[in-house]
C-alpha cells in the first residue's frame, strides 16, 4: 500500500488536483446516473483546489525548471538521448498548452448558467432532489451517451491544467529509489540533509499489517509513527518494529 505526504502547500495542491483528476476520469465512462453525479462534484471541486490565483504560476515554474535540469544532461553519454528530447517535448507541449490558457481551469464551467445554477445547490445537503431541480432531474435520465459527451465535452476545460500536474508529478516520483527500512518501536525518523530541498515523502507498506503511517516532515527531517487502528476506529502507537520502504524525492 502506498502513501505519500507533501512537504509543501503546492505539492499538496498538485496531490489533490491529480487525485481529483482521476477520479473523474473513472467516473466520466461509467453509465450510471449516480455515477455522472459523483463526475460533476468531482468537477466543481476541481474548480475550488485550481482557483488559487498562483496555481498557473507556479505550474509554469515548476515545467520550466525541469526543462532546465534535464537539458542539462544533453550529450551525457550516460543519457538515452532520444528519451530525454522525448520528455523535454512534453514539458515544451504542457507549458504551451498551459501557458495559451487565458482563463482559469473550468472558468467555462462557471461561467455555465446551468451548471453555475447546480454548482450552488452541490453544497447543500440534499440540495439536488428531484423537486428542487426537475431539469437536473431530467437531464440524469438521459441515454448514457449524451451524459457521456457532456461530461466530457465540460472536462476539457481541465485538460491544460491536468497534463502539467501529471507530468510534474511523475518526474518528481521518479526522481528518487526506494530504500528498505525498519520503524524501531513503531517510530522512524531520517534526518534529511542541509542544501537539499525535498518535497514529498513516499512510503510503501505491506498492507496486510493492519497499520497505518502517520507522516510529518520539514526542511530537516522527515518522521513516521505507525499506528493500529482498534475498537471504535481508535488509533493507538504500534509497539513492534515495522519493515517498510520509503522514498524521498
Amino acid at each position: 500500500m502506498l502513501y505519500e505526504f507533501p512537504f509543501n502547500e503546492r505539492i499538496r495542491t498538485y496531490l489533490r488536483l491529480e487525485h481529483l483528476l482521476r477520479r473523474l476520469s473513472v467516473l466520466v465512462p461509467r453509465e450510471q446516473p449516480i455515477d455522472h453525479h459523483y463526475a460533476l462534484a468531482t468537477m466543481f471541486e476541481i474548480i475550488e483546489v485550481s482557483a488559487r490565483s498562483d496555481l498557473k504560476t507556479d505550474l509554469l515554474k515548476d515545467l520550466e525548471r525541469h526543462k532546465q535540469i534535464l537539458n542539462g544532461y544533453r550529450d551525457n553519454p550516460h543519457i538515452a538521448q532520444s528519451v530525454l528530447d522525448g520528455i523535454i517535448a512534453q514539458l515544451d507541449a504542457c507549458f504551451a498548452s498551459l501557458h495559451e490558457q487565458h482563463s482559469k481551469a473550468g472558468q467555462e464551467l462557471i461561467e455555465h448558467e446551468w451548471l453555475s445554477s447546480l454548482r450552488s445547490r452541490f453544497t447543500m445537503p440534499g440540495g439536488t432532489c428531484e423537486f428542487d431541480l426537475p431539469v437536473y432531474h431530467a437531464w440524469q435520465h438521459l441515454p448514457p451517451t449524451r451524459r457521456i459527451a457532456d461530461l466530457e465535452r465540460w472536462a476539457q476545460s481541465f485538460a491544460p491544467l491536468a497534463e502539467p500536474v501529471y507530468m510534474l508529478l511523475r518526474l518528481l516520483r521518479d526522481a528518487s529509489g526506494w530504500q528498505k527500512v525498519a520503524a524501531v518501536g513503531g517510530v522512524f525518523q531520517q534526518n534529511l540533509p542541509q542544501g537539499r530541498t525535498f518535497q514529498l515523502l513516499r512510503l510503501r507498506i505491506d498492507p496486510s499489517r493492519g497499520l497505518v503511517p502517520e507522516m510529518s516532515g520539514n526542511r530537516l527531517l522527515a518522521s513516521v509513527r505507525f499506528l493500529e487502528p482498534g475498537e471504535n476506529g481508535r488509533l493507538a502507537q504500534w509497539p513492534g518494529d515495522v519493515n517498510f520502504e520509503v522514498a524521498l524525492s
